[in-house]
This record gives C-alpha cells, structure tokens and sequence, in this order.
C-alpha cells in the first residue's frame, strides 16, 4: 500500500503548463544553435513564438479562467492555478527575454552579413526612399483607419493577435492645449516584412509598423504626436460549443469562431520604451494585471519575419534538400491493391512519400470496382487532391461518406470550407459523436475483388494533410487483413450511425477500451518481470499527462520493468526518482521535422507487441476523442518498427534531450569516441540510399536482442 500510495505524491508529477514551455525552450533551443543553418534558426524562431501564441490562447486562458471561477483544487503536481499562473509568468519572462537577445546578438547581424537586411525607414535615401514612400501611398494609406479614443469615440475591439500603434497627441484649441489618445490597427491583410526592388540578390526589408509609425502625421493633421507606441492583445481562442443543444453543429462552430477574434484578453504585449501610464491605460481597459504585460524589444508579431525564408534564394543557409521516394513495395506498381493483398505496408513519412496515401484513394475513386470510401478528415490542410478523390468518386457512383471533424483546433474555417463543397459535390459529411473529437485517422475502400468484396483500411498516426506530410514525422498501414476492415467498418459505423461500441477484435479505440488496454499491457509487463521473465517498455508519443498512465507506469518501473519513453512535448512524468521511476529514462526530439507519430512496444516476455495510434497518453485523448491504437501483425513490418524506427530513435545522441528528475531537459554526454547519431538525418539517408528496408537476417538490420544491446535504458545522472 504505501508503494501504491507514493504514485500520487505531488513531487512525483511535473505540472503540465511548465513540461509544455520546457518544450517550446527546446524549439527556441533549435534557433540558438550557430550549428542550425540560418534560415532553419529563423523558422525555428517562428515557430516557437506562434506556440507561444496559441499557447496563451489556450492553456493561459483556461489557467484564468480557473482562477476566476469559484472551483479550488489543485492539479496532480500540486499547484493551484494561481500557482501554476505565476510559475508560467516567470518562466515565460525568461523565454521572451532569451528569445529577443537573440534576434538582436545574434540573428539579426548573422542574416546581415548574409545579405539580408532589415532597414530602417529614416535610414532610407534616394530611390528607396521614393519607392517606399509611393508603396505607403498606393499600398498602405488606403486601408488605414486613425480611431480616436474619446466619449464619443470608445476603445475599439482590437482582435486577437492584431498588431497596433498607440499615440498621445496634443490639439491646440483657442489657448487651451488639449490631450488625446487614439489608435491605429496595423493592417492584417498586408505583409509584415516589405521586401525593397533591387537588381541583385540582395535581400533588404522595412517593417510595415516602421512605416506607418513614420507616417502618422499624415493620419492625424494639426496635432503634435508626443508619444506612439506599437502594442499587441492576445485573447482566449478557445471554441465554446453546446453540442447537446446545438441544432446544427457546423453553424454553431462557424458562430463561435467569429466570437474566437474578441474573446477575452489574456496578454498584453507592448514595445520597450511605452510609458507607464499608457501600459496601466491599456491593462485597464482589457482588465488585465500588471503579470499579463510582456515588454517587447524586437519585432512584435515574429511570425512574420518568416517571410525571409521564403523563395528558393540561399540554399546554402538551409537543410540539404530531399525529395521523399515511394515506398519499395510500391514502387513502379500501378495497382495498389494488388499489392496490399500481397502483404500490409508500412509507410514512414516524411522519408516515404505520402503520395501513396494520397494515391490509395484516387485510384479508389476511379476503380469500377470499387464500392464505397468512408473517411475521416481532421486536418486536410485545404489539398485538393484528397478532396478531390473524395469528390471524384461521388461522379463515379460510389458511396462516400466523410466524417469531418470541425473543431479541429485553427483548422475550423478549414474545415468548414472543405465540408461545406463535399457536401455540394455529394459526399455524404457527418460530423461523429456528440460530445468527442474525431481524432482517429481512417480510411476504408470496399472493392469486389474476383474472389469476393474485400476491405482495405489505411490506418495512421498522422492526418490526410500531404502539406504536413512533408514537415511531420508520421507512419501508417495499409493492409486488408479481414479482422482490421471488420473493426474500421465498426468505427465508421459508430460514427455516422446510432449504436454502441461493440469492442474490437484489433482496434484499441477510445474513449471506450483504449486506456483500459494500456493499463492491461502495462500490468502484464510487471507481471513478467515479477516473474523474472524479459520485461521492457518503449513508448514514443507526444505527450504524457494521464496520471493512471503516469502511475502505472511507476508501479512497472518499481517492479524492475525497463521503460524508454520517448515524449516530443508534455511530459508529467519524473524519471530518475529514486524507488519511484529509477527503471525509466524520457528523452526528447526536436529537429527538422515534427516528431508526431505515436509507437507502443511491449516486450511480452520476448513475445514483442508493437502498436501505433493517433492517440496521445493524456486524458483529452483517453475520454474526450475517438482515437485508435492498432497492433502492427506483420513480422516483418514490427522488425522495421523495432529496430530501424525505435532502435534509431533511441541512439539519437545529436538531438535528444533526456529529462532530468528535476523536470529540466539536458543533451546526453556520451562517452569518448562515441559515433555521433542525428536519427533524422539518418532516416533520410536510409530513404535516399534505396528506399529499401532492412529484412529479418540482414546485416543491415538488427534484431531484438540488439536493440536491448545498443540501447540499453539511459540511467539518471550519466547524461
């Protein structure tokens, strides 16, 4: 008892708001790199300040709204949300502070001594001063709205992330002086970045805040500007959607992503240098306190400093090139289903081409042969040729139906665009359960083969979004074993008919068995390693936040069950505890692609069981979304699995950060000599060497054995 009762010591958990900023450090970290190509440090830089964004717009705006409401508790770590509120204040402070020196020390001159200039507008002489001068002219004075802020003029309803100037102005009115403010909205519809005409490669910029800052004498005639300031609101973007009493689920969504622009007010960010007493005017009329303010030295809005990268100019600043392959086992075959039934297939993207997927469901819509699709669509990244395929086999007279989640979070419109015309072009769109997002990634085709109607399933970690394809690191499965086209079948049925769940034969699905099966899969390796039998767990996810997991997992490692998680973002696990986690190492990925697939591997007393899924380990994916977990069947393809994709993963010794017990993350010092191991770069060069895959027996491969040799649990304090 008391073993099971220390799984719930608050010291045992890390809070989930902080393990998330701790990921978007390592994000940052990729910027700060002098070994990271220019242009990638750039994107990096981009990158971690729109997950900055999106997470004040959600994580930020639930954490206050806790704090307002009339519920006390404390999370699983132990904070309350003011707690946690402070803790995520100070942290973030740091990361803003690290993440402004530098763009300034760093960035900035490193992309000046590359040619590529940031301007400033009264530096500007002759021929640029013209063209910049017209640009405002023709460009930008005629979108501008000077809105004073007076009785007769209320504060404005700025949106969310909109980028503004405020100004203190002086009118003389007979012999009285008189004193304003007033506001102009920087447009959002107009680039961040003006890029200057030049007849040479030079790339030379002017920020279009600058510009309208230089102009705003010409926006506020016979007054004296004492004072402007630019300034930036980030407000709580959360979708707040009645099912139950929502007639019509895709107008309610549509009606609560318009409100998302005006929701309540969560950040205030304002330039170094605004007065106190226009920060407090401010703070005061978005009721916010003086923890919701970040001064700013730099760019305001980074994410559009990624205009830099734009254009196929400056290879040399960047990642080498590559151009995915197909996959060996489709290579040069015209007749994809045909080479389904030969044996399942296993696609590893971005290092195979996501062509195949995409492939799968055109010659789908063109085969007369084939009966019916049905699809789950969560983020498709507006691709016209999956909707397309969709669309295409509605006019060959098939049966389509799509299962569109519009609550995908800032995927919404998207969404809703996309559901809207495969409605008009006939496919029948539903929009699931009540109550759960679609989050599962399935696709069916039901064909009549010559010897009778056969099912073929694709099945996957990632969506049907080939953009994301190329920037995310995902796998599925094509196979139509009989067992996993029952089990799809089953799914869909769920979600567009009215039934209950009926278990699987193969599926894990949640929110109905999948945590369940975890927890079982779990106890069944402490039950072997009590027995003295081989016992180990590798899990590689986004993120791991469910405490039962998290416990579990704990209650393996203290029954001597070797457990290697390797967790991209959230992790509220603390490894390294001594008789708590002392069995269990967390290491961390960050690099040119996305980590995003979710792999599962459970030794089974040297009975390997190997899983992927669409589902994280939190709860929201437990109980609030319909995901799967499916077993990978095929001996070959659960090899690949084992020693190619984990086995790599696990020898990362370039770009894995092992979580310490303390919750802070660290590069691995690996002993003298040790071969440096970069497992991205080494996925690509294995795609780009034959495509080809390592078979059992090969020297090329390694067995099971020799994953447990070369990657031997990392023990805390050796890195």
């Amino acid at each position: 008892m008391a073993a099971a009762e220390q799984q719930f010591k608050p010291e045992h958990f890390i809070n989930r708001e902080l393990s998330w900023l701790e990921f978007n450090q390592r994000v940052l970290d990729e910027a700060i790199n002098p070994e990271t190509p220019l242009l990638e440090r750039i994107k990096f830089f981009c990158i971690a300040s729109s997950n900055l964004d999106e997470f004040f717009e959600v994580r930020v705006a639930g954490v206050k709204q806790q704090i307002e409401s009339d519920v006390v508790e404390r999370t699983v770590d132990g904070l309350t949300a003011t707690e946690t509120f402070r803790a995520i204040s100070r942290r973030v402070r740091r990361m803003v502070d690290d993440q402004y020196i530098l763009w300034r020390k760093q960035l900035v001159p490193a992309l000046s001594r590359a040619g590529i200039r940031f301007l400033k507008i009264q530096d500007l002489k002759g021929a640029d001063r013209q063209w910049i001068d017209h640009y405002y002219r023709s460009e930008v004075l005629p979108v501008l709205t000077p809105l004073a802020i007076d009785p007769a003029h209320p504060f404005p309803q700025l949106l969310n992330k909109s980028l503004n100037i405020i100004l203190q102005l002086e009118k003389k009115e007979g012999r009285k002086t008189l004193r304003y403010q007033a506001i102009v909205q920087i447009p959002r519809n107009l680039p961040r970045l003006i890029r200057l005409p030049r007849q040479d490669s030079r790339m030379d910029y002017a920020f279009l805040g600058d510009l309208i800052k230089e102009h705003l004498t010409d926006l506020f005639p016979g007054t004296r500007i004492r004072g402007h300031w630019r300034f930036r609101v980030t407000r709580n973007s959360e979708l707040y959607v009645e099912e139950e009493e929502a007639a019509n689920l895709l107008k309610a969504v549509e009606t609560e992503l318009h409100n998302r622009r005006k929701g309540e007010a969560v950040r205030l960010e304002v330039e170094k240098g605004c007065p106190q007493v226009v920060q407090e005017a401010l703070r005061n009329t978005l009721r916010l306190s003086d923890e919701d303010i970040y001064v700013i030295d730099g760019p305001m809005s980074p994410g559009g400093l990624i205009r830099v990268c734009e254009g196929d100019h400056s290879p040399e600043l960047r990642d080498p090139p590559f151009l995915p392959p197909t996959c060996a086992r489709l290579r040069g075959r015209e007749d994809l289903f045909a080479a389904i039934r030969e044996r399942d297939i296993l696609l590893h993207h971005p290092y195979e081409s996501f062509n195949s997927v995409v492939g799968f469901l055109e010659q789908a819509a063109r085969d007369p042969r084939v009966l019916a699709i049905k699809q789950t669509l969560y983020r498709t990244g507006g691709d016209m040729r999956i909707i397309g395929a969709l669309m295409n086999a509605v006019k060959q007279d098939k049966q389509v139906t799509a299962v569109v989640e519009l609550r995908a979070r800032f995927d919404e419109a998207n969404n809703i665009q996309w559901a809207r015309q495969l409605e008009e072009n006939g496919v029948h769109v539903v929009y699931g359960l009540v109550g759960y997002k679609i989050h599962a990634k399935a696709s069916l085709v039901v064909r009549r083969d010559d010897d009778g109607i056969r099912r073929y399933v694709h099945l996957a970690t990632g969506n049907y979004n080939p953009s994301t394809a190329r920037l995310y690191t995902d796998l599925g499965l094509l196979t139509c074993r009989p067992d996993f086209g029952e089990d799809v079948t089953n799914l869909f049925n769920l979600l567009t008919g009215i039934c209950q769940y009926q278990g699987s034969k193969k599926l894990l699905v949640a929110p109905f068995d999948l945590q369940k099966r975890i927890l079982e899969l779990i106890d069944r390796e402490i039950a072997h390693a009590r027995k003295g039998l081989p016992a180990r767990i590798i899990a590689k996810i986004n993120s791991l936040v469910d405490a039962p997991v998290i416990t579990a997992l704990y209650r393996a490692s203290q029954a001597g069950v070797a457990i290697d998680l390797i967790v991209r973002g959230i992790c509220c696990l603390r490894p390294g505890l001594p008789g708590v986690s002392d069995n269990i190492t967390v290491r961390s990925v960050v690099d040119r692609f996305l980590e995003h697939p979710r792999i599962l591997y459970f030794e089974n007393a040297c009975r390997p069981e190997v899983f992927l899924s669409s589902a994280d380990w939190m709860p929201r994916n437990f109980y609030r979304r319909i995901e799967t977990a499916f077993p990978i069947e095929d001996g070959v393809l659960r090899e690949r699995l084992i020693t190619e994709v984990l086995g790599t993963c696990l020898a990362d010794n370039a770009k894995a950060r092992h979580l310490q017990p303390d919750g802070n993350y660290r590069p691995p010092k690996p002993a003298p000599k040790t071969v440096s191991r970069r497992s991205q770069f080494e996925f690509i060069a294995l795609a780009q060497a034959n495509g080809d895959h390592p078979k059992p027996g090969d020297s090329s491969g390694m067995s099971a054995k020799g994953l447990k040799v070369l990657t031997q649990p990392h023990r805390p304090g050796t890195a």
